[in-house]
């Protein structure tokens, strides 16, 4: 066995996306991340969890907003619908494309099986195996808020924290250790938030470490600890591109599916309209491959899915002989064991990598024959390594490795928006106890300034994709949280009904607490 360890670490994360419009693109965003990624991901844990031959360990974060809709029934309800009305759309498609349609048909019923299997509860899956010291299950900020930019209010940090603290324990049943900052965002004092949270380990990327005071002495392949005792793990670049770079890595080759080619542009308005979507947009039925980078969208070939499955097993090959041979020469260099860790985003796995679960399931099966051994995080830090003391440099894992992609002229406009209501909301939680109907009132802004501050928004505007979503989404929750602040101060109208409606609209965070909001320290 290669002296040392590697840690893949998932990122699972949506925005709070829960639609009641049937057909809504929110509620493609929800299914298509259901059936592509986080059902592949635990049919592969769990069968090699039962293979004596394998030992797999991951690390996955799941964000509070993430595990708000696992377990929404309504949502539940509806999904087996979505996922037999495009395997009737497959059908339809031409006769060329009848093999890899036939393909992905079988796909997606075997996915909706492990759905219903289930009782549609993903949240005791992940549980189970986290039980079985196969998955570390992580946290993240209540709502994703890009926190280096919310510091401006201390508690506002704390309400996104203990927020998302208090929502795993309810649902995970137990407090979180870990968490996965969002965009793996860090400031300096974050650590000392994280630590009244009881949080006591993360994830930055490389330059968080490798800039870190003192530098550290094993770069990025051992974690660090900081003053307040808050450990970090840094992301290591070999292991991460390979897998991550759509150009160099893996998911560009040839024989994989193509992303950006879907069945659904090609429907007539009518087969749109049966299944309530007034627009073309993609469906998830991809059914050609990337064939070459620079091959126009009309001129990809069909897919072929037994030539997909051979290039799985030889991509899983060269990345575990690489990593391999990273671990003994670092080992020669360091005299200590290295980990490496490699933290992606969940959804490339499946949604933006269709093959990607099955990379996962052949890293598992082949690890021994290249002597890789597995950890999660937090089994790495029960065996008490010796941390070097060191303070993280500020950092995130975004183009340029700082804040500017969540901060230019694109997206700047909500910061001082975020700024004023966050200093509203703890003016209002510092007033003298509220009665019950109060409570309610300062629950509910409490939901829509966490729901604002969702840094996915400002992402969608700088990447200029569905902005206009991303603004309304912002719009109607800033506008929400004035009109409540206004009636807790008798000076807005909001009747009882419409409270209620954007109770059942926003219906995230049951056990949210204004006192989070105030500026009594936990």
């Amino acid at each position: 066995m290669a002296n040392g360890e590697l840690a893949l670490v998932l990122h699972a994360h949506l925005p709070y996306v829960r639609s009641a419009r049937p057909g809504s693109l929110e509620e493609d965003w929800f299914f298509q991340a259901l059936l592509e990624c986080y059902l592949p991901l635990l049919q592969v844990l769990e069968e090699a969890a039962i293979d004596p031959n394998q030992n797999p360990k991951i690390t996955i974060g799941l964000s509070p907003t993430l595990l708000s809709l696992l377990c929404d029934k309504e949502l539940q309800k509806y999904f087996p619908s979505w996922v037999e009305k495009r395997i009737n759309l497959l059908k339809k498609v031409p006769k060329e494309q009848k093999e890899p349609a036939e393909h992905l048909t079988e796909t997606m019923k075997v996915r909706l099986q492990s759905w219903l299997s289930s009782g549609g509860d993903l949240i005791s899956r992940f549980i189970n195996l986290k039980r079985l010291n196969i998955v570390d299950i992580l946290t993240c900020a209540a709502t994703h808020g890009y926190l280096p930019l919310l510091r401006e209010n201390t508690q506002v940090i704390r309400g996104q924290l203990k927020t998302a603290v208090r929502e795993y324990k309810d649902l995970i049943g137990e407090d979180p250790l870990g968490i996965w900052l969002p965009e793996c965002a860090y400031y300096e004092g974050l650590d000392q938030l994280m630590l009244e949270a009881g949080l006591r380990y993360a994830i930055l990327d490389g330059h968080g470490l490798l800039h870190a005071n003192p530098r550290p002495r094993y770069g990025v392949y051992a974690p660090i600890t900081s003053k307040n005792g808050v450990a970090f793990f840094g992301r290591d670049a070999d292991s991460t591109k390979p897998v991550w770079s759509s150009k160099e890595g893996y998911p560009g080759d040839s024989a994989y599916r193509e992303f950006h080619k879907d069945f659904g542009w090609t429907l007539s308005k009518k087969a749109l309209q049966d299944l309530g979507i007034e627009e073309h947009r993609p469906l998830g039925l991809k059914l050609h491959r990337v064939t070459d980078q620079t091959t126009p969208l009309d001129k990809k070939e069909i897919y072929n899915p037994v030539l997909a499955s051979k290039r799985i097993k030889e991509h899983a090959k060269h990345y575990l002989i690489g990593r391999q041979s990273q671990i003994k020469q670092l080992e020669k260099i360091m005299g200590a064991k290295p980990i490496l860790v490699a933290p992606f985003d969940a959804e490339l796995f499946g949604h933006w990598w269709f093959e990607g679960p099955n990379f996962l399931k052949e890293l598992f099966s082949q690890a021994n024959d290249y002597q890789i051994k597995f950890s999660n995080l937090r089994d790495f830090l029960i065996n008490k390594p010796r941390l070097q003391v060191c303070d993280p440099c500020p950092s995130s894992w975004g183009r340029g490795g700082f804040h500017d992609y969540w901060l230019n002229e694109s997206n700047s406009w909500v910061i001082p928006e975020w700024s004023r209501a966050g200093k509203a909301l703890i003016i209002e939680c510092n007033k003298s106890v509220p009665d019950q109907s109060n409570t309610r009132l300062l629950k509910q802004a409490a939901r829509e300034l966490l729901l604002a501050q969702s840094s996915d928004w400002s992402f969608i505007l700088r990447a200029g994709t569905t902005t206009q979503l991303a603004k309304e989404r912002i719009k109607r929750h800033l506008s929400r949280f004035w009109k409540i602040v206004k009636a807790l101060n008798d000076s807005g109208e909001l009747s009882m009904p419409e409270l209620t409606a954007i109770e059942n609209e926003d219906c995230l965070f049951p056990l949210i607490q204004p006192d989070d909001w105030s500026d009594v320290k936990p």
